[in-house]
């Protein structure tokens, strides 16, 4: 594609929690196709300030796919019309010019706006408060290698660890269940021996936090790992299920 765009842009604004929001229409002109969405985001932003508007309100950090900040709900999909990637690795060229954009929040109880795009995902920080942790004393880092790991359990590990923790998966739901997170974090430790002390204790109590924010049950349809930014896997939340099931059966024994 070559040659520059104008977009029309209908952006939530809402000016904090308790007050109703509602689609802003703007006009952006002549923009990159190689920029990517928070760019555009920014010269818009630049724009209205000059103006004397109140820019736009929305999360970002990193800007390289990493931090999970950039939450944005982009003609009906988290972070956007590609596949495992986040807003800010959004190019303007999967856009065509004239084209109408429609941005809103991440849509959830928990995640209450705090202003525009911006939400407030301090529930995720109180799961992983709640258990997503490791408190055995293990000594001194060991030296690479001295603790064997199976190459599966590693990988495993490894495949859970990526989650960034962004709530596309909370976002995707119609339910707007936060198990694809949760589980996430259980099966990141699961699968570690420093994880094994606490195992049972933390699906339960990360389990029990995760209902009190007010998620959502889990829909079983896998809108959650389909928008995953990092892909992360059905697989566990059927493993963080069978821990769940399995503490719950030790504590009616004790």
């Amino acid at each position: 594609m070559s040659g520059n765009m104008n977009l029309t842009l209908k952006i939530w604004r809402q000016k904090n929690t308790k007050t109703k929001g509602t689609l802003v229409d703007y006009k952006v002109k002549d923009i990159s196709p190689d920029m990517s969405f928070l760019e555009m985001f920014d010269v818009l932003n630049e724009d209205l300030i000059t103006k004397g508007d109140d820019p736009i309100a929305f999360d970002h950090d990193c800007r390289e796919g990493i931090c999970g900040m950039c939450s944005m709900h982009i003609n009906g999909r988290p972070h956007g019309p590609k596949d495992a990637i986040t807003t800010c690795q959004l190019h303007m060229r999967s856009f065509s010019d004239g084209d109408t954009i429609v941005v809103e929040p991440w849509r959830a109880n928990a995640f209450p706006i705090i202003k525009d795009l911006t939400v407030d995902r301090g529930a995720f920080d109180r799961i992983i408060g709640a258990g997503g942790f490791i408190s055995v004393n293990t000594g001194n880092a060991q030296d690479g290698n001295t603790l064997p790991i199976a190459k599966h359990d590693a990988d495993a590990a490894f495949a859970a660890a990526a989650c960034i923790g962004c709530g596309a998966c909370v976002a995707a739901c119609k339910n707007a269940s936060a198990m694809l997170f949760v589980s996430a974090k259980v099966n990141q430790l699961a699968h570690l021996p420093q994880g094994q002390p606490e195992r049972m204790k933390r699906v339960k109590a990360m389990v029990a936090q995760m209902d009190k924010e007010g998620f959502g049950a889990c829909t079983n349809t896998g809108a959650c790992s389909a928008e995953c930014p990092k892909e992360i896997s059905l697989v566990n939340i059927a493993a963080m299920n069978r821990d769940y099931l399995k503490a719950n059966l030790i504590s009616l024994e004790d």
